[in-house]
C-alpha cells in the first residue's frame, strides 16, 4: 500500500510542475487569478431577503456567432441575512448575476474585475429589490437542472429529471444512476460491493425499495468517504438519499397516481407549507407492487463419493404493499437559529409464492411450492438543531436519529414427490418468525472557519442498535401425520449493538491552488447477543481503532482540478454472520453463522481528475481497495445438524484478503438545447484470496451506463437509458437475512455473474397551465436481457442458476402540481394584493 499512496503522491506532484508552467505565465506562479464575489440582499424596507435565487453566470464570446453567449457556473440561495458570496473566479472574466426571488422584481448585475486590478474580493455590498406584484403564473421558468452534477469528492444526481423511475422506488432510481449496480433481487452495488445508505445524511434501516423515488430530490455519490462519516458499513462508499423540502414561502404540493402491466399500482401526495419561522412538509404514499419471476437451476455435487445432480425450473410471483408517510416540521427560533423535527411511518406486506420443478438422480422428481408472508412496521423520529453563529461559516448542529419497528413472517414450504406426474409423498415444514428492531443515533458536529482560510471540523457520535427475533421451524416428513419442532433449526435471539466515535477534520487552502483535508475518527464498539432457546451467549467488544483519511486538491486550471484521497475503514460481522443457527428453510440451500468472525479493514485510494468545458464536465477516476481478514459467504461441506449427514453448508468465513481496484471514467454535457447526455464508464480487477493454499486470479470487468434526455418542443420529453454488465465476481458484501435463499449461489468468494445488459425508455407530456400536470410512460427491459445468471463452484459442487423478473414491465402515471405563493397568505388585510400560481419545484 505504501506503494501506492507514494504513486498517488508523485502524480500529484507531477500535476503540480504541469500546472505552474503554463504557457504565457511565469514560472512558479499562474495565469489566471482567483476572486471572490460577494454581496447582500435587502427589500426597500432594509431588511434582508433570504431564500433568494442567485446564479451567477459566465459571459464568454461566441466565435461562431460573434455575440456574447452566457454559461451557467454556479447557483445558490441567499442567507437569512440576505447574504451570499462565490469564490474561486476567474478575475480576467466577464460575469453576470442574475438574482430573483418570489415577491420581488429580478435583477441583473454585470460584474467585471477589469485587466490590471488587483482586487480579488469584489463586495457588491447591499443589493436593493423591488416589490413585484405581479401573478406568479406570468413567469415562465425556464432553466433547468443537470441528471448529474459532479463534485470533486461526489457526484449529485438530481431525481427529478429521471422519468424512467417515476412510479418506482429508490431501487428504480439507482438502477439508471452512474456507478451504481442493482441485481435483480434488488441489491445495490457501488463497484461491486454494498454501500451504505444514508437518508438526509443519516443512517436509517430503511431499504432502498421502501423509499418511492417520487419523494427523492437527490442522491449523492461519495466513493470515498472522509473522517466524517462512520468509519463502520461504508466499505463501498455512501449513497445519501435526500427527500424532497419545501424552501418557498406559500404553500405547493404534489399528487401522483400509476399502475403498470402486472397489475402494480401507486399512489403519493404531498403538501409543502412555508410562511413566516414555519415550515411544514407532508407526504403520504401506497404502493402495491406485482412480480414476476422466472429462473432455472443447476447443481452438480459430490457428498462422500456419491454424485448427485439436481435440476429445478422456478416460477414465482410475489404481491406487495408499501405505505410510506413523512410529517416534518422546521422552525426558526432566529434568523441563526432553527430547529425541527420529523416522523416517518413505512408499513409493508409481501407475499411472495414459488412454483420449482425439481429433478434429482437420487430422490427422483419433486415439486416444490412456498408460500409465505412477510410483513414489516418501521417507525422513525428525527430531531435537529442547526446553530449558525456571527461568523460566515460557523455552525453547530445537534441531530437524534430514531428508527424502530416490528416485523412478522410465516410460511409453508410443501414438497411433492412425484411418480410421472402422480404425488406419492409430501413433506411440509412450516416457519413462522417475528421481531422488533431500534436503532438510535446521536450525534453532534460544529464547524469552525477562520481567517487564513483554514476550516476545522469536529464531530461526537453514538450510535444504539437493539434486535430481537423469534424464528421456529417444524417438518411434517414423508409419510407422518404429525409436525415436529426442529430446535436444531429454531432461533430466539436478542442482540444489542454499540458503536461510539469522535473525528476531527482539518481542511484549508495552500499556495499555488492546492486544497486539503486531513481528518482523524476513533471508534469503539461491543455487541452482545443471547440465542435463547439455548442460552449461548456471545460477546465481543472492538478495541478503540483509528481511522485517519487525506483529501489533497490541486487546480491546474479554472477548468481542470485533481483529487487524491486515502482512508482506512472497518466492517465488523454483524450478529446475522455470527450465531451458528441454522436456517434450514430450504433443505437444498442451508445457511449458518460462524461465530469465529473477526472484523476486515479497508484501505481505500483514489486519484481524480475533473474538467468543466462548456456545458460539459469530465471525470476520471482511478482506485484501489485492499481488504483484510475479508468476510466473504462460503459453501462447505459439514454435519447437517437436521439430518446428522453430511451436507453442503452455506456459512462465512475471513479470507486472507481481497483486492479491488479499477479506473471510473463519467462525461455529463448539455449537448444541444434539447439534449442532456450521462455516460459512466467502469474497468475494475477484483480477486479475493481464502487462503495460502487456495490460489486466486483476479477477474477484470466491464460496467457501464449511458443516459440520453431529450427535451423536446410542445414540452415533451423523452429518456433513453442503456447498462452493460460484463462477467463480474458476485459481490462482497451482502447482508444476511434469514428465509428462503431462493437457490441462489451463495459464495462470493466461489462465484461470479456472467454478462448481461438492459435498456429503459420513457416518454413525458407536460400539460395544464404551467406545465402543472404530466403523463410519463415507461419501459423497463425492453427487451429482456437484464436476467442474472450466476455460477459458483468449489471443492465437491457446481451451480449454475438464472433469474430474470419483471422484464418488459411498462408504467404509466399521471402527476398534477399545484401551489400558492404567496408572501401575506396568512395575514387577513384584504387590501394587500397577492400573487396565484403554480409553483413548479
Amino acid at each position: 500500500m505504501k506503494k501506492i499512496i507514494a504513486a498517488l503522491l508523485l502524480a500529484t506532484a507531477v500535476a503540480s510542475l504541469h500546472a505552474q508552467t503554463v504557457p504565457g505565465s511565469r514560472p512558479g506562479s499562474f495565469s489566471v487569478a482567483e476572486g471572490k464575489l460577494s454581496g447582500q440582499l435587502i427589500d426597500l424596507q432594509g431588511k434582508p431577503i433570504a431564500q433568494a435565487s442567485v446564479n451567477l453566470l459566465r459571459v464568454i464570446h461566441d466565435q461562431s456567432s460573434g455575440k456574447e453567449r452566457e454559461i451557467l457556473f454556479k447557483s445558490t440561495s441567499s442567507l437569512e441575512n440576505g447574504k451570499f458570496s462565490f469564490t474561486a473566479l476567474s478575475t480576467k472574466d466577464k460575469w453576470k448575476l442574475k438574482i430573483s426571488s418570489v415577491g420581488y422584481s429580478p435583477k441583473d448585475i454585470v460584474v467585471e474585475y477589469g485587466s490590471d486590478s488587483k482586487v480579488l474580493d469584489k463586495d457588491l455590498g447591499a443589493i436593493t429589490l423591488e416589490n413585484d406584484n405581479r401573478k406568479l403564473d406570468e413567469v415562465t421558468v425556464t432553466g433547468r437542472k443537470a441528471l448529474l452534477e459532479m463534485d470533486i469528492d461526489k457526484k449529485v444526481y438530481n431525481v427529478e429529471k429521471n422519468i424512467v423511475a417515476a412510479g418506482g422506488t429508490a431501487i428504480d432510481v439507482m438502477r439508471n444512476m452512474p456507478s451504481v449496480q442493482v441485481d435483480i433481487d434488488g441489491n445495490v452495488k457501488l463497484r461491486n460491493a454494498a454501500p451504505t445508505i444514508f437518508v438526509d445524511g443519516k443512517p436509517t434501516t430503511l431499504t432502498p425499495d421502501q423509499i418511492p423515488a417520487d419523494v427523492i430530490e437527490k442522491i449523492e455519490i461519495i466513493t470515498n468517504p472522509s473522517a466524517k462519516y462512520d468509519a463502520s458499513g461504508s466499505m463501498a462508499g455512501i449513497l445519501n438519499i435526500i427527500l424532497k423540502k419545501n424552501k418557498k414561502t406559500g404553500y405547493n404540493g404534489m399528487v401522483t397516481l400509476g399502475a403498470d402491466r402486472f397489475g402494480g399500482t401507486n399512489f403519493m401526495g404531498s403538501l409543502n407549507l412555508r410562511q413566516n419561522k414555519f415550515n411544514i412538509s407532508l407526504t403520504g404514499m401506497n404502493m402495491r407492487m406485482r412480480t414476476n419471476t422466472e429462473g432455472d437451476s443447476y447443481r452438480n455435487s459430490t457428498i462422500g463419493g456419491v454424485n448427485s445432480e439436481v435440476n429445478q425450473d422456478i416460477e414465482g410471483k410475489t404481491k406487495g404493499m408499501i405505505s410510506f408517510g413523512r410529517l416534518g416540521v422546521d422552525y426558526d427560533l432566529s434568523q441563526r437559529t432553527t430547529v425541527s423535527v420529523a416522523g416517518i411511518f413505512v408499513e409493508g406486506k409481501f407475499r411472495p409464492n414459488e412454483n420449482t420443478m425439481i429433478t434429482t438422480e437420487t430422490q427422483g422428481n419433486s415439486n416444490r411450492i412456498s408460500e409465505s408472508e412477510r410483513s414489516f412496521k418501521p417507525r422513525g423520529l428525527q430531531a435537529g438543531l442547526v446553530q449558525k453563529f456571527k461568523t460566515e461559516g460557523e455552525e453547530l448542529t445537534a441531530d437524534f436519529n430514531y428508527f424502530g419497528g416490528t416485523n412478522n413472517s410465516h410460511g409453508t414450504y410443501t414438497t411433492n414427490y412425484l411418480d410421472n406426474s402422480e404425488i406419492i409423498g409430501s413433506q411440509i415444514q412450516k416457519n413462522i418468525g417475528s421481531g422488533d428492531n431500534k436503532f438510535m443515533t446521536v450525534q453532534a458536529d460544529y464547524v469552525k472557519p477562520f481567517k487564513n482560510g483554514m476550516k476545522l471540523e469536529t464531530g461526537v457520535r453514538a450510535q444504539i442498535n437493539k434486535l430481537k427475533n423469534l424464528n421456529n421451524n417444524s417438518l411434517k416428513a414423508r409419510d407422518k401425520d404429525d409436525y415436529e419442532d426442529i430446535s436444531a433449526a429454531s432461533a430466539n435471539y436478542d442482540n444489542k449493538n454499540t458503536v461510539y466515535a469522535a473525528y476531527a477534520s482539518l481542511g484549508g487552502d495552500l499556495r499555488d491552488w492546492v486544497s486539503y483535508k486531513v481528518g482523524m475518527r476513533v471508534e469503539n464498539s461491543t455487541y452482545d447477543g443471547e440465542l435463547i432457546n439455548t442460552n449461548q451467549k456471545f460477546h465481543n467488544k472492538y478495541p478503540l481503532s483509528l481511522f485517519p483519511s487525506l483529501f489533497l486538491s490541486k487546480k491546474l486550471t479554472e477548468k481542470d482540478q485533481l483529487q487524491m484521497s486515502v482512508t482506512r475503514r472497518v466492517n465488523r460481522p454483524n450478529f446475522f454472520q455470527l450465531i451458528p443457527f441454522v436456517d434450514y428453510t430450504d433443505s437444498l440451500n442451508i445457511t449458518r453463522g460462524n461465530p469465529d468472525l473477526v472484523p476486515e479493514f479497508t484501505t481505500s485510494g483514489e486519484l481524480s481528475y475533473s474538467r468543466t468545458h462548456g456545458k460539459g464536465t469530465f471525470l476520471a477516476s482511478v482506485y484501489y481497495k485492499k481488504t483484510t481478514n475479508l468476510i466473504t459467504r462460503y459453501l462447505t461441506q459439514e454435519l447437517n445438524p437436521i439430518t446428522d449427514k453430511m451436507d453442503f453448508i452455506n456459512t462465512y468465513i475471513n479470507a486472507n484478503s481481497s483486492k479491488n481496484y479499477g479506473a471510473e471514467f463519467t462525461y455529463t454535457n448539455n449537448l444541444k438545447k434539447w439534449w442532456d447526455l450521462t455516460a459512466d464508464l467502469n474497468f475494475y480487477n477484483s480477486k479475493i484470496e481464502i487462503d495460502d493454499k487456495t490460489p486466486s486470479e483476479g477477474m477484470w470487468t466491464v460496467f457501464g451506463k449511458l443516459n440520453n434526455t431529450f427535451n423536446l418542443k410542445k414540452n415533451w420529453n423523452l429518456q433513453l437509458a442503456f447498462e452493460y454488465q460484463g462477467k463480474t465476481n458476485m459481490p462482497v458484501t451482502q447482508n444476511q437475512t434469514f428465509g428462503p435463499p431462493m437457490n441462489q449461489a451463495q459464495s462470493s468468494s466461489q462465484g461470479y455473474i456472467k454478462p448481461f445488459y438492459g435498456i429503459d425508455f420513457a416518454i413525458k407530456k407536460s400539460f395544464l397551465k404551467n406545465q402543472a400536470a404530466s403523463v410519463t410512460l415507461a419501459v423497463n427491459d425492453i427487451f429482456r436481457t437484464r436476467g442474472n445468471t450466476i455460477v459458483s463452484s468449489g471443492d465437491g459442487f457446481y451451480q449454475d442458476y438464472y433469474r430474470l423478473s419483471n422484464p418488459q414491465l411498462v408504467k404509466l402515471n399521471l402527476s398534477y402540481r399545484f401551489g400558492k405563493m404567496d408572501m401575506n397568505m396568512f395575514k387577513k388585510n384584504k387590501n394587500q394584493n397577492s400573487m396565484e400560481g403554480i409553483q413548479m419545484q
